[in-house]
């Protein structure tokens, strides 16, 4: 596990880092998940600093292991703010699920160089009427969504009829579910997927960069 410091996760380099992610959690699954530790350690082997932290209602299943729903949306937001205000140089901001979407509400706020969402749940399993897309409509940040093309939050076929800004880029993993699992007929591994998705974000990373 990467080391821990004033309740974030840090995961560095071994050279100067390209840039920083700050990271977010989803809903339901912590900081240090075993998705987030694959993930942060794909990333920092290629040169990315990730630096995870926790929304309150996470940090608090931390302290008394009693499971709590998230906060409500603007406590969510209010709480990445204060996270993003400690950032310095050059970084990027993201999240797995809903801690990507969060992060997408606030991105052309903060003023980052981009926005990575891991899994982005374009809207609720089962309920493809109830998008959250609109504020993806007019996007000015550049932006990378990693999703599975299994992900019951939002598969090709249904993304592909959203209008989305420009600026919005989709890379999918084929066969991977929500966690990036595909199916074990397709022959790979979801640290396979884990590998690919981190590959997209290293070349989404340079791009931005170099247009900087």
């Amino acid at each position: 596990m990467a080391p821990m410091t004033d309740n974030l996760l840090l995961a560095e380099p071994g050279n100067p880092p390209l840039a920083t992610l700050l990271l977010a959690h989803g809903a339901g699954a912590p900081m240090d998940s075993p998705f987030m530790e694959q993930l942060s350690a794909a990333l920092c082997e290629r040169g990315i600093r990730v630096v995870r932290f926790e929304f309150p209602y996470m940090a608090a299943r931390r302290e008394d292991g009693r499971k709590r729903p998230p906060n409500p949306l603007p406590a969510l937001q209010q709480c990445l703010r204060e996270q993003a205000a400690s950032m310095s140089g050059p970084w990027l901001v993201g999240g797995k699920s809903m801690g990507g979407r969060v992060a997408s509400l606030l991105v052309d706020e903060l003023g980052v160089l981009g926005l990575v969402c891991y899994g982005y749940p374009f809207h609720p399993p089962g309920k493809p009427e109830k998008t959250r897309t609109a504020h993806l409509e007019a996007l000015a940040t550049p932006a990378l969504v990693v999703q599975g093309t299994r992900d019951p939050f939002g598969r090709p076929e249904e993304v592909s009829g959203y209008r989305l800004a420009d600026s919005l880029q989709v890379h999918w993993l084929e066969s991977g579910d929500h966690d990036f699992k595909p199916l074990k007929a397709s022959g790979r591994t979801q640290a396979l997927l884990i590998e690919e998705a981190a590959e997209a974000t290293l070349a989404f990373v340079q791009g931005v960069i170099s247009k900087s």
